[in-house]
């Protein structure tokens, strides 16, 4: 479902070395403005900008190296703890989850699919695509009805929450739709509202602005 992510930062030197030299990802592109690293199938596009922000994405692996990244990952970074664990299963989708920060705050989680597997040792290929984004917007209710009527459909219905946490799409990619102030799972932080643009699989474009009011473009 996601083509590429574009998230926009103000650290973005930081941001470079830790997914190019840390995660050891592809960076397929970079200037003093802005890098693009690949994600499997997707592509993370982050820009600078003069304002802090955070965002929350996910970040599909196959389930049989779940725990294989997780040792993996615990040699880089100090992964999120919630209750006391460092790690999730969530049996409706059938999958585990880790949970760590990057050094502008972005909260990243990646999900083990029990039903996708990939043999062999860790590498680039590990990352399959990018798996959720988040968007923190005091226009839930509008901005699910948008998302709904551009063909994205409501995970276990058709009228979201304006409350609480939905997600909108299918199969194992989604957009996580929440009200700014939200504690993020895993994080002692709130959902804020910053500017993000998705551009689809299929090119279709979701672009918000820094109030959290959403453009959809064929």
């Amino acid at each position: 479902m996601f083509k590429s992510v574009t998230l926009y930062t103000n650290k973005l030197k930081s941001l470079k070395r830790f997914y190019g030299n840390v995660l050891e990802l592809t960076i397929l592109e970079s200037t003093d403005e802005q890098f693009t690293i690949k994600v499997g199938e997707s592509t993370l596009l982050f820009k600078q900008s003069d304002q802090a922000a955070f965002y929350h994405f996910a970040i599909n692996i196959p389930g049989n190296q779940f725990s294989m990244m997780r040792y993996w990952m615990i040699d880089r970074v100090t992964l999120n703890r919630e209750e006391g664990r460092d790690e999730i299963y969530f049996p409706t989708f059938d999958a585990d989850s880790m949970y760590f920060e990057d050094p502008a705050g972005n909260i990243v989680e990646l999900i083990g699919r029990r039903k996708r597997d990939l043999f062999g040792d860790l590498s680039n290929a590990s990352f399959l695509n990018i798996s959720e984004v988040g968007i923190t917007t005091q226009y839930v209710a509008d901005v699910g009805d948008q998302l709904q009527d551009f063909g994205i459909p409501l995970r276990g219905g058709t009228e979201v929450d304006p409350d609480s946490l939905n997600f909108l799409g299918k199969g194992d990619t989604f957009i996580v739709l929440v009200p700014p102030a939200r504690r993020w799972y895993f994080s002692k932080k709130t959902g804020e509202t910053h500017p993000l643009e998705i551009t689809m699989s299929d090119n279709r474009q979701i672009v918000m602005d820094e109030e959290g009011k959403v453009t959809l473009s064929e």
